[in-house]
């Protein structure tokens, strides 16, 4: 017998399945009509004739139950039959493995979209002020410094001038912390206006040569 894998659609049936041939089928529409069969196996055979694929457990039923001197030889019967391989079922996704996936998905698109209009679009807050932590730590440091040094800079006018009061020279100190605080908001609204200026001037070019 023949071992060429066939798949078919109708072989969906535990255990060996052969294909049908008209040897197979002649003996299932007799088998269908023999009263010294059960019913039950005359359903089966009636059923089994009409489609491409016979489970090989069912046929074997048929054929002992069958009066040996009438029935044809098993080998005969299955002589140009050839196995049926069914496909596995796939197996389902469950419903987080599929929202998960289709996260992965959308991340996988938005990284490819941003690669792609990466040289046409303005980059996103390299030019804000104080966007990185180096940034932030070197401003807080000068700030510190610079008040600190204001605070003794006014300590040091007020002890000269007022000789050595406490309560003078404190005041002088604090003069001198209110004069760098001043200062350093001068300083970060001209840096923060001159980043802003350069940001809209590149954006404008970008623009220009889109």
């Amino acid at each position: 017998m023949p071992t060429d894998a066939v798949v078919s659609p109708d072989s969906a049936t535990a255990g060996l399945t052969i294909s049908a041939t008209e040897a197979l089928r002649s003996f299932l529409t007799s088998a269908a009509s023999n009263t010294a069969l059960s019913s039950d196996l005359r359903s089966t055979a009636s059923s089994l004739s009409l489609r491409p694929s016979v489970p090989y457990k069912s046929l074997r039923s048929i054929w002992i139950a069958s009066d040996p001197s009438t029935r044809p030889g098993l080998a005969s019967i299955l002589s140009g039959s050839q196995f049926v391989l069914t496909s596995p079922k796939p197996r389902e996704k469950s419903e987080e493995l599929k929202v998960r996936l289709k996260k992965m998905a959308e991340n996988a698109e938005r990284k490819a979209y941003q690669e792609l209009v990466k040289d046409i679009t303005p980059r996103k807050g390299v030019d804000e002020p104080f966007s990185s932590y180096k940034d932030q730590l070197g401003f807080g440091l000068h700030v510190v410094l610079t008040m600190f040094t204001c605070y003794l800079v006014g300590y040091a006018a007020f002890r000269a001038l007022f000789g050595h009061s406490p309560v003078m020279n404190a005041a002088g100190g604090i003069l001198g912390l209110v004069c760098g605080m001043l200062i350093e908001t001068l300083l970060f609204i001209i840096r923060t206006s001159s980043l802003e200026r350069r940001s809209a001037s590149s954006t404008s070019e970008l623009k220009k040569n889109q």
